[in-house]
């Protein structure tokens, strides 16, 4: 199976993000904006969290809080499970199945370097199955014409 670093090639390079300061109005505005559902949280160039739409219905709207009052670091994931750019894509999907996320954030040098979604992971997959469909149908073709 490929590596993250192949998946992340196939996908826009720009990754967005949040600070901890930030309100989670601001937060949930540019996830809709970006049409993303999660974001790293960054502080001093480190990966400090992760804040998704599962955060902001679940300690938000369920606390009966307000967006444009509580701050990032009050509902973020702090706990942030990521990717390596050599980890194979099968690993992640365990991960990503095993703990319940959605998002993955990748992590090189210490440095985020992208973020991965199982949408991202779900359609390589089909890709990539597609792809040795392809070819296995070639090789019977081929296998006949002899």
């Amino acid at each position: 199976m490929d590596t993250i670093e192949k998946l992340l090639g196939n996908k826009e390079a720009e990754v967005w993000t949040v600070k901890p300061e930030d309100t989670v109005f601001d937060a949930i505005k540019m996830m809709n904006e970006k049409s993303v559902g999660a974001l790293p949280v960054i502080s001093n160039d480190k990966l400090v969290g992760i804040i998704s739409e599962r955060d902001y219905t679940r300690k938000i709207i369920l606390e009966g809080r307000t967006s444009k009052e509580t701050q990032v670091k009050d509902i973020m994931t702090e706990k942030v499970f990521h990717a390596k750019p050599n980890q194979q894509i099968e690993e992640c999907m365990y991960l990503m199945t095993e703990h319940k996320i959605r998002h993955l954030p990748v992590v090189d040098n210490g440095r985020l370097s992208g973020m991965i979604s199982v949408g991202d992971v779900v359609k390589h997959v089909i890709s990539d199955q597609k792809f040795k469909i392809e070819q296995l149908e070639q090789n019977i073709s081929w296998g006949e014409s002899y």
